[in-house]
């Protein structure tokens, strides 16, 4: 079976796309791609790839009915560099290989994330992990001022500790703020890239999680372009109902005496 590239994604390799000026996402290597994923599913019969046309339906239908094995066939290496405040929510997905940047070994940067004025907003009244109305400019470029001050003291003190003090690195930067930048590189098959998107892309995920989730999907698109449509349109532009949904949906269209085929091409 041969190495499968492609174009798309060979372009982008090493090649890094900024998430909030400091930040970056960028693919290091992948193995397979939607060819991959219909030869894995193929091969308890034997049947090598056939048509474009045959891969994109196999691949719909598995996506569609939750045939999820074929996907972890391909693999996907990226490196990030993020706030720790979004490293600690990425790495709540336990489903992927991480090795992270080391304050222990390393000195770490002088590098932090101040949110963009545009984001700056007050607490949510209905959302306890949200955020809803922008401040003003006034309010949002004083606060951003507040912040850089708070992080260069911070910073500041944990030189201080190495530097006149030599304290042990692992000790003098248990004082450093979340908006730190840490790295990481972050090895994941698409089965699992795809719940990581499906949650980290959602409207209802924090802005700055989401900024890099919406990048990783970008590259992705490049090493499974099938695949990531089926994914965006069974999961991302999906909706689900449960039960007693179903049931005033199905009342509702029997009264529009809907033909038995469009009923059960819904319902299918």
């Amino acid at each position: 079976m041969a190495h499968i590239t492609t174009p798309e994604a060979e372009a982008i390799l090493d090649q890094p796309i900024t998430i909030h000026e400091k930040g970056f996402i960028r693919l290091v290597d992948y193995m397979g791609g939607d060819n991959r994923i219909v030869q894995s599913a193929r091969v308890s019969y034997g049947s090598g790839t056939k048509t474009h046309r045959d891969d994109e339906k196999l691949i719909h239908y598995l996506l569609k009915n939750g045939h999820t094995s074929p996907f972890e066939q391909v693999i996907l290496t990226f490196h990030c560099k993020m706030p720790i405040f979004v490293a600690r929510q990425w790495l709540r997905h336990r489903t992927a290989r991480v090795n992270e940047i080391s304050g222990r070994y390393s000195i770490m940067q002088e590098e932090f994330y101040v949110p963009h004025e545009n984001d700056i907003a007050i607490q949510s009244m209905n959302n306890k992990q949200g955020r809803s109305v922008q401040l003003s400019h006034t309010e949002a470029t004083m606060l951003q001022t507040l912040f850089q001050n708070e992080q260069k003291t911070a910073y500041t003190a944990y030189q201080t500790k190495i530097k006149e003090q030599n304290l042990a690195r692992e000790l003098a930067r248990i004082n450093l703020p979340l908006s730190l930048y840490t790295e990481i590189y972050w090895q994941i098959d698409l089965h699992n890239l795809f719940h990581f998107l499906r949650l980290r892309m959602h409207a209802h995920a924090q802005k700055e999680i989401r900024d890099y989730a919406i990048a990783i999907f970008s590259i992705t698109q490049s090493v499974a372009p099938i695949a990531c449509a089926a994914f965006q349109r069974y999961h991302l532009e999906s909706t689900t109902l449960d039960a007693t949904e179903k049931q005033e949906l199905q009342a509702v269209l029997r009264e529009a005496n809907l033909t038995p085929e469009l009923y059960k091409k819904i319902f299918s």
